[in-house]
């Protein structure tokens, strides 16, 4: 990952984790339903690895939110 590109993997990291608790879901939950690895949940939602388009439009699916909301800054 970019060091410029940190802010907004961190953001996405947030918004994921904010609409998986709306949900009720573990991130055990979300990730088994996004059929990735807890471990890989937990990296995203702490910005601690890059993800795939792929990997979002998933998660974005099981969370039933459109994917730009995923991405959007709640400054």
């Amino acid at each position: 990952m970019l060091e410029g590109q940190r802010e907004r993997y961190r953001n996405l990291g947030l918004n994921i984790a904010y609409y998986r608790k709306l949900r009720g879901f573990s991130q055990e939950k979300l990730a088994e339903k996004a059929d990735i690895s807890r471990t890989h949940m937990s990296r995203i939602e702490t910005a601690d690895c890059a993800v795939s388009l792929d990997v979002v439009f998933r998660i974005a699916d099981v969370l039933c939110v459109e994917p730009y909301k995923l991405f959007q800054s709640k400054e």
